[in-house]
């Protein structure tokens, strides 16, 4: 019989388009295709009601968009890669294509489940006004006109230190590798049940990098954000797509989320061989002739 599958393109890459189409038949050699349309940030789509895979063909701003769009959604996302790096993306065109009587045949399928961030900003004298949930980083950024901001941190209702500087990230184990690993994070394994607090650019030479349990709250107040004659100034942003302003006295809370997402993953490849083969981790240095 086959799966059903609903296949997502990136509109702004005709690469992808095109591997949809190429891909289409590869799916109904082993199944059928239910739906074809470019991913969004709309409601999730009638057509995957009867999907028994969602296959998002981009980089991983689309698989991170498409996984907030899909998140609770008990249909397993497949990521193929077409972007710069697809770390997220655990396939290419070239390993779909041979395991593809595999998934979209009735074998069973590796599958791994992921909680995500989930956030609330709240006011200082008022209930939440912003509720959302992130799949690879939450950040607090300084944001125009880039002053030197402070936030107080708690961890599970103890005092944790202030923060003066540009900024904060919390980071899931998925995401410990982007812009976490940028502003000089550790690496967390995937199957880690952790978040990692990474501040950006700290006053404080002694502030470093901490994980802590992934059952976690972790509350940031804003003590003293940015703000110029615009309007624009420090904000809260979710895997760099969504952003909200935030005021002095803004508490944002983060914790371990609920529903989780579930993705295809490739039982050819592996995170420590992507970890090495696409970030060069603990790449050997070049020594001359």
């Amino acid at each position: 019989m086959g799966r059903s599958a609903l296949l997502l393109f990136n509109p702004d890459k005709p690469a992808a388009a095109a591997a949809a189409a190429d891909v289409r038949a590869l799916v109904n050699a082993h199944g059928r295709v239910v739906g074809e349309q470019p991913a969004s940030s709309q409601p999730r789509p009638p057509e995957a009601e009867a999907a028994d895979v969602i296959v998002v063909f981009g980089g991983d701003g689309t698989l991170l968009s498409q996984a907030r769009r899909f998140a609770g959604w008990p249909v397993p996302i497949l990521g193929v890669n077409l972007g710069r790096l697809g770390f997220l993306a655990e396939f290419n065109l070239d390993s779909l294509k041979s395991q593809a009587a595999a998934i979209f045949g009735d074998a069973p399928l590796s599958l791994r489940d992921i909680s995500m961030i989930h956030t609330e900003v709240s006011r200082e004298r008022g209930g939440a006004t912003f509720v959302g949930d992130a799949l690879n980083e939450v950040v607090v950024t300084a944001g125009p006109p880039y002053r030197l901001i402070s936030l107080a941190m708690r961890i599970d209702g103890h005092e944790g230190p202030t923060i003066w500087g540009d900024g904060v990230i919390v980071s899931s184990p998925l995401g410990s590798t982007a812009y976490n690993l940028s502003a000089g994070g550790p690496i967390v394994a995937p199957d880690v049940d952790a978040f990692a607090i990474t501040p950006l650019a700290p006053q404080s030479l002694a502030f470093r990098p901490v994980v802590v349990a992934g059952s976690s709250t972790i509350e940031l107040s804003l003590r003293r954000g940015n703000r110029d004659q615009a309007g624009h100034g420090t904000s809260l942003v979710l895997d760099g797509q969504t952003q909200i302003a935030l005021d002095d006295g803004d508490v944002v809370r983060l914790r371990r989320g609920e529903p989780t997402l579930r993705f295809v993953r490739n039982p050819q490849s592996d995170y420590w061989t992507r970890l090495t083969g696409k970030l060069n981790w603990a790449a050997a240095p070049r020594l001359e002739s």
